[in-house]
């Protein structure tokens, strides 16, 4: 697999050809494209679960090419790359996660009226699918359209694509339709950072030329601690990892 025939999971747009991500051997992600960054707010419900993400309109600049992200945790103008990963020595660049679709290693849980697939490798720790029933219970619940509602909602929203709700009868995917957009998160609940939410089926390519599979939902680590890079394992949560960038969800919610 490479740049140029890079293998697609269901569900997944195909961006404009000059969108992608390239991840550089000991450095920063380098987005091209001038794809829209924004920063999310994970927001929770009254319950206190995850339930919608909201925007902050605070400006972050993609005029020139490449935009430099930071993947190392340890810059000092996040998101942006100030060089700092030259310098960190608690920080492995090297990439782990396996050259194989993560639904290659998904567990399926089976529903009356829809499947969900689930790759925990791939947790993100976003929570989603905790709120109003976890998922997996809804799924199997799925005869009830309450139910089979909120399970769609709640693996939708889960930034890693973890999370795969599919339809029972015609075995295609639930699948956000989203526009290409690179989102910087943000988990105020439990008081840190979390990952890069990378949307709409943009290419993630390695330093040898690997392309890995294009998905409509990836979640690419940034405070340089995951055990599955280039993705986000949820290390930055246990780790309470903070960017220190403003912290207002001022904009739109959805």
């Amino acid at each position: 697999m490479d740049k140029k025939s890079p293998d697609y999971e269901p569900g997944t747009p195909k961006a404009d050809a000059g969108l992608h991500i390239d991840i550089t051997a000991d450095g920063p992600y380098l987005v091209w494209g001038k794809v829209p960054i924004r920063q999310l707010f994970i927001m929770p419900n009254a319950e206190g679960n995850s339930w919608t993400y909201k925007a902050s309109t605070h400006p972050y600049e993609t005029g020139e090419e490449p935009v430099a992200l930071c993947r190392c945790g340890h810059s000092k103008n996040k998101p942006y790359c100030d060089g700092s990963h030259a310098h960190a020595t608690d920080w492995d660049p090297s990439l782990t996660a396996p050259h194989r679709p993560l639904l290659e290693d998904a567990e399926t849980i089976e529903g009356p009226m829809m499947d969900l697939t689930d790759n925990e490798k791939y947790c993100a720790f976003a929570r989603f699918c905790d709120a109003y029933g976890r998922v997996w219970n809804l799924t199997e619940a799925s005869d009830n359209p309450r139910a089979r509602e909120v399970a769609i909602y709640e693996a939708n929203h889960c930034p890693a694509g973890r999370l795969k709700a599919w339809d029972k009868e015609s075995g295609k995917p639930y699948e956000l339709e989203t526009k290409p957009e690179v989102d910087i998160l943000e988990d105020p609940a439990i008081g840190c950072s979390a990952g890069i939410w990378v949307r709409g089926g943009i290419p993630v390519m390695d330093a040898n030329g690997y392309t890995y599979q294009v998905r409509n939902r990836v979640t690419l680590c940034r405070c340089g601690q995951s055990s599955n890079k280039p993705f986000c394992d949820g290390t930055h949560a246990s780790m309470k990892f903070r960017d220190g960038m403003p912290q207002d969800p001022d904009g739109e919610e959805f």
